[in-house]
């Protein structure tokens, strides 16, 4: 046994054994998965998943969050939310992830009402403190506790852990929601979300596995992993052509940088 992963694999086991039944907020990445798993282990059938089929999550993604959860033996439910209906989210200010996990939260709570749960739980780690995340206030607001964090996992020990326990998904690189593709002020819609999913779907069949489409109205920016910007520069006519039937009449490749769109904000003004 790799002595690190043991040792934190320990640490959230007792993290999560200080609860008696916790339903988790679940979204198919890593951390939320790894959580799911370990808390299987500790809790059985007294752990349930939770997971949301919103039109910002890829049907990929949702897809093999599914299976997961099955593959693990967790017990899951999957809910809608409705928070493109909400004008606050809608409207895409930097602060819309705020919306979205009161949203996500709020219908949460009712499923633990309904199952009797007190504890709900995200995945939320030890490095998501240090970056600008407006959800973590709506987590706050709901009570929602953080084993990961408890456990003082940060994204490195997760993968480590992941891995010592044999997932496939232990490299799985950030997923984050399909909204976060669309520059803060301009609206987010179902049909700029299916663009953009769509895109990196077809993007995604080339090999590439880490990259995001960013939506600037008629133009698309495609950030790619520099591991991968060779395949996608070999295959941009293809590309292109296909960005250019999904609407996009121009389209700009780069290298991939995790939250380039919040770099447009005063980030520590929102601290």
């Amino acid at each position: 046994m790799n002595n690190k992963a043991g040792q934190k694999l320990k640490s959230l086991e007792r993290e999560l054994s200080k609860y008696d039944r916790l339903i988790i907020a679940y979204s198919g990445g890593l951390d939320s998965a790894l959580l799911l798993k370990v808390a299987h282990r500790v809790l059985g059938d007294r752990v349930l998943a939770v997971i949301s089929d919103s039109p910002s999550i890829p049907r990929s993604e949702l897809n093999a969050a599914i299976e997961f959860a099955r593959g693990a033996g967790a017990r899951l439910k999957i809910i809608k939310t409705g928070e493109l209906d909400n004008e606050n989210y809608a409207m895409n200010p930097d602060n819309r992830c705020y919306f979205c996990k009161t949203e996500l939260y709020s219908y949460v709570e009712e499923v633990a009402g309904e199952e009797g749960v007190k504890y709900i739980a995200n995945g939320t780690n030890v490095d998501d403190l240090g970056d600008y995340r407006p959800g973590l206030k709506a987590a706050d607001e709901h009570k929602v506790v953080s084993p990961l964090k408890d456990a003082k996992l940060t994204k490195d020990d997760i993968r480590i852990v992941a891995r010592h326990l044999g997932l496939d998904i232990w490299d799985k690189p950030a997923s984050p929601c399909l909204a976060s593709r669309i520059p803060y002020g301009n609206f987010v819609t179902r049909e700029k979300l299916a663009q953009v999913e769509k895109a990196e779907e077809y993007v995604k069949a080339f090999g590439v596995r880490e990259l995001r489409v960013r939506h600037f109205g008629d133009k698309a920016v495609l950030e790619v992993n520099p591991l991968y910007r060779e395949i996608a520069e070999s295959n941009m006519p293809s590309i292109k052509a296909e960005f250019v039937k999904l609407g996009f009449s121009d389209v700009e490749i780069k290298n991939f940088q995790s939250g380039s769109l919040n770099k447009l904000i005063n980030i520590n003004a929102k601290r």
